[in-house]
Order: C-alpha cells, then structure tokens, then sequence
C-alpha cells in the first residue's frame, strides 16, 4: 500500500519503547528472564557459574550480583537502549521499507529517574536520516511512562499506524490527516482503511523458519544481512551518544565515521 501511494511519500516515521516500573521492579533489574523478578540464591549462582568466561575479554572485577543479573544497566555488557529496545523498532521499518542502514544518526540521552546506580540512560532519543529516500526516523526510549507508540509512517496524504511496538504488530489503520491539528473536543479522525492479519499471512517464527531453511537450504527471513544492517544502525546510535556527535555511516568501508 505504501508502494501503490497510500500515504504519499513517506518523509518522517515515529518509533518509540516506553516502561514505567516501580522501585521494587525496575527497568532491566529482572534476574534471568524478561519480567522476572524472583531473586535467586547469590550461592548457587556462583557455583554454577563461570564468571571468568562470563565476562570475556572485559577488565576483570569480583562477582558482582548486580552486573552479571542486571547487566543491561552497564556499559561493559551491552548496548543499552539501542541494542535492546531501539533494534527492534528499527527492524520493523527496514522489514516494512527496505532501506538499509540510514546516512545519519544523533543521539541524546540522560538518567533522568532510575538513580540506582545503572550506567546506561533511562531516557534515549535517536534521530535517524534515510538521505536518498529523504526520510527521517525518531526513536524515543521512556523507562518514565506509561504511554505507548506503535510504529507511526507519516506520508504527505497520511498516516500508517500500526497496534503495538514493531515486534509484536500485527494490526495498522491508515488516516488521512483532515483533523490532526484540531482541539480534543472536535470528533477525532476515523481511519480509512484497518487492516488486521488472518492466518493466511502468518509467516513461520523465527526458530521454525531457521529449521525449515535448514532443510531447504534456502535463507531465513532474519538472515545474516539483516542483522548486519540491524547492528550497523543500533550501533549508530550508540556511538553518536557515546561520541557526543552526528555520526554517519560510510557504506564503502562499511564503517561508522
């Protein structure tokens, strides 16, 4: 539909990740499995645990409970809200749209609630550049709200605006724009088309896909040039944080410049 004009050209697209929690159940303090946060017992942890092989290639330190549960929260062992969160909105659109690793990239973020002491920011905001398709890209990262946004391509005529985060949906409306900057008390805006998936567009998970491609010898949907497209742009995002910059991305050396 995009492709026939539904919307127009596409030139902004809004993507975000959004989680509250509470002090007793923070952002990324779960122990395990996303969501858990059932303590184990610190000793039978560091009796099955190789903590030197865990940490890898990484200065050393004692076990420590925290870095090794909640290790989402510290530099040394992951990639924040990029790697987490922002990779996945980011793969909807290259799913949806097909256009690689984008030209640019900046990044703001800032601990502004979890004072716990965590490394990574609570709040993340990336501003991605598609220069030959002439579209820009937001992602805001919120572990402060309750609110939510679904992956939202605005187009000239339009707007796509899908059900849930990028992962999970499976649902979008279409709207034409007439009322969007109209007061609250006027009717709001009914789409113009709703689409939701039937089972005849369900495509295997990713495991059974891997498995079936196994047996053909044909190649995932979620195959090593996506995930290097995937990486190259979360790591973008890193990289503009950490460097306090625009960064761009050099597609000859396939490098971040």
């Amino acid at each position: 539909m995009i492709q026939d004009g539904a919307i127009g050209d596409i030139t902004l697209i809004n993507v975000g990740r959004f989680f509250q929690g509470t002090p007793e159940r923070a952002p990324w303090r779960w122990y395990g499995d996303f969501g858990n946060y059932v303590r184990p017992d610190p000793q039978s942890v560091i009796k099955d645990l190789d903590w030197k092989h865990w940490l890898g290639e990484i200065p050393e330190i004692e076990f420590n409970e925290r870095h090794f549960w909640h290790w989402r929260c510290y530099w040394p062992y992951g990639t924040g809200q990029a790697g987490d969160l922002l990779s996945h909105e980011m793969d909807h659109i290259q799913s949806v749209l097909r256009y690689g690793i984008p030209e640019t990239c900046g990044t703001h973020a800032h601990n502004a609630f979890w004072k716990d002491d965590r490394e990574v920011p609570d709040t993340w905001i990336s501003s991605y550049v598609f220069e030959k398709q002439n579209c820009s890209v937001v992602f805001e990262g919120c572990m402060n709200s309750r609110r939510a946004q679904a992956p939202e391509y605005i187009g000239r005529n339009g707007r796509i605006i899908f059900d849930t985060i990028g992962q999970n949906a499976a649902q979008f409306e279409i709207y034409n724009d007439e009322n969007a900057h109209k007061p609250t008390v006027y009717p709001q805006p009914k789409p113009k088309f709703f689409f939701t998936a039937g089972k005849e567009h369900r495509k295997p998970d990713h495991l059974d896909d891997f498995l079936n491609c196994v047996r053909t010898r044909e190649k995932p949907q979620c195959n090593e040039d996506e995930a290097f497209i995937e990486t190259a742009t979360l790591l973008m995002s890193m990289e503009a944080y950490k460097q306090k910059r625009q960064v761009r991305w050099d597609p000859v050396k396939e490098e971040i410049i």
